[in-house]
């Protein structure tokens, strides 16, 4: 299991605060982690920001913040920025300034909110520097599991997950052995906004309908892997990787109302759960302070008696082959879900600029799948290669 047990868990606090770095704090993930830093003043030292190119925003939490370091991996806005930026924060600018942040020694813990591959090369250098990880990039251990277990190894660092569902796995596991009392994982998931429709209405929708999640605020990308289950496919693999499962003890339960985030069934006959309001501050909030808990002001608390159902239904893997395909990925091993990953972040991009259907998703991803599949590698740099063969391929 590459997840730590309470006696392992690294101390990351320095004189009562945890000093703190936040990639990607444009995005959903960064956002809620900055509001549960106004919740917290006092436990916290905020030591860099890191966005991409959404510079306004980021002179906006730069000025309010005051972070010692911020750095805008798109150079192409770096005078924008510095137009905008009032504080005596530290700007660089460019990829290698980002890697640079990821490993500062003033920091323990790095929140990992870089959405897709290009957030890889950060968890491994903030892993072997020996940071904490709260890893909300799961794109990351889908597309270099061996290459994040290396870092870790080598950095002594740890892995902390954010996704609501490895939250609350994880959460669940406490006090367990995870090779003698787990008989299976169940992950749930909401079904998105198309949950119970079939593949002839799925031909005509549009972005703007696929972005309309019912329960969760999320970004883009995030929310049409969501739309197409690609999301809980990535998860799985995700779990299998952290929790060390094999698939086939890793179950996916459609839960429309996505209060129940997941569960472990033991070898007793009973299931373990984790429950809440759809808040991304709470698994954010316990990745920074685990083994604790810590105050988190949500929007609301579960009210059992008023939260009369929660249902449960199985995946339509007909008209939603994403899951199927991700075991696949998983059977298959070494690079095999790199390329999974890979292959759906490029049409999901076509397809949020009008370039594909909705369905082209799922045929595309295969396609890719099918052809690059077997390719090995053994280093980032390797992987770097074939993410790009792949763009070629589905661009062409």
């Amino acid at each position: 299991m590459l997840l730590p047990i309470p006696s392992t868990a690294k101390k990351t606090r320095i004189e009562g605060k945890i000093p703190l770095i936040i990639l990607g704090s444009t995005g959903s993930i960064g956002k809620n982690t900055l509001n549960i830093l106004e919740q917290n003043r006092n436990d916290f030292e905020l030591i860099g920001l890191s966005a991409n190119s959404n510079f306004k925003l980021f002179a906006e939490q730069v000025n309010k913040f005051k972070p010692k370091y911020a750095v805008l991996a798109n150079e192409n806005f770096s005078k924008e920025l510095l137009n905008l930026v009032s504080s005596q924060t530290k700007l660089t600018f460019g990829e290698n300034a980002l890697v640079e942040l990821s490993q500062n020694e003033e920091a323990t813990t790095v929140v990992a909110g870089i959405v897709g591959f290009q957030g890889l090369k950060t968890v491994l250098t903030a892993l072997e520097s020996g940071k904490r990880v709260c890893l909300a990039n799961k794109e990351s251990i889908v597309s270099g599991r061996n290459l994040v277990e290396s870092s870790l190894k080598k950095g002594q660092g740890e892995i902390i997950p954010v996704d609501s569902e490895h939250s609350a796995i994880f959460q669940c596991i406490q006090g367990l052995n995870h090779k003698t009392d787990i008989l299976n994982l169940i992950i749930t998931a909401s079904g998105g906004p198309f949950f119970g429709k079939t593949k002839e209405y799925l031909r005509n929708v549009q972005p703007k309908d696929a972005l309309n999640h019912p329960n969760w605020s999320m970004g883009k990308k995030v929310t049409i892997d969501s739309a197409t289950l690609f999301n809980k496919g990535l998860e799985l693999i995700e779990a299998s990787y952290l929790f060390d499962i094999p698939e086939e003890r890793i179950k996916v339960h459609i839960h429309p109302q996505s209060i129940v985030h997941s569960m472990v069934e033991t070898v007793d006959g009973s299931s373990i759960a984790q429950l809440g309001i759809p808040d991304m501050k709470v698994p954010i909030a316990y990745s920074l302070s685990y083994p604790e808990k810590r105050f988190v002001n949500v929007e609301s608390h579960i009210d059992l008696l008023k939260q009369s159902k929660l249902d449960f239904f199985a995946v339509d893997s007909e008209t939603f082959p994403s899951i199927e395909l991700s075991r696949e990925a998983l059977r298959t091993g070494g690079s095999a879900t790199c390329v999974l990953n890979s292959s759906n972040e490029f049409v999901v991009e076509d397809f949020l600029a009008g370039k594909i259907s909705f369905l082209d998703i799922f045929s595309k991803v295969e396609n890719a799948f099918n052809k690059f599949s077997q390719t090995k590698t053994s280093s980032y740099n390797e992987l770097l290669e074939l993410h790009g063969e792949i763009e070629k391929f589905i661009k062409a």
